[in-house]
C-alpha cells in the first residue's frame, strides 16, 4: 500500500520562510541606511558647533554633551536593531508553528 506524498505544505513552508527573511531584510537595510544617515548628520552638526568653541572650558563641555548625544542616538539605534530582530524571531516562530497544523 502506498500513499502520495504531499509536498504542497513543504513548498508552502520554504515559500513563506523566504517571504519572511527578504521582508526581514528589507527592513534591516532600510534600518541601516536610516542609521547611517542619522549618524552623518549628528557628526556634521557637532563639527558645526565646534568651530565655535573658544575656551577650554567651552570644549570640555562640548565634548561631554556631544559624547552622551552620540551615545543616545546609538541606544536608540541599537533598540531598533533589537525591536525588528525580536519581531523577526516572533514571526518566523508562528510560521513555523502553523506548518504544524
Amino acid at each position: 500500500m502506498t500513499s502520495a506524498i504531499d509536498f504542497q505544505k513543504p513548498v508552502e513552508a520554504v515559500k513563506s520562510l523566504i517571504a519572511l527573511q527578504t521582508e526581514t531584510l528589507t527592513k534591516t537595510v532600510e534600518l541601516q541606511k536610516k542609521s547611517g544617515e542619522e549618524l552623518v548628520a549628528f557628526f556634521k552638526a557637532e563639527a558645526e558647533k565646534a568651530k565655535s568653541l573658544k575656551t577650554p572650558e567651552e570644549v570640555i563641555k562640548f565634548n561631554t554633551e556631544a559624547n552622551t548625544s552620540l551615545y543616545n542616538l546609538l541606544k536608540a539605534q541599537g533598540e531598533a536593531f533589537t525591536s525588528l530582530a525580536t519581531e523577526a524571531s516572533k514571526s518566523v516562530v508562528a510560521e513555523m508553528q502553523s506548518f504544524g497544523k
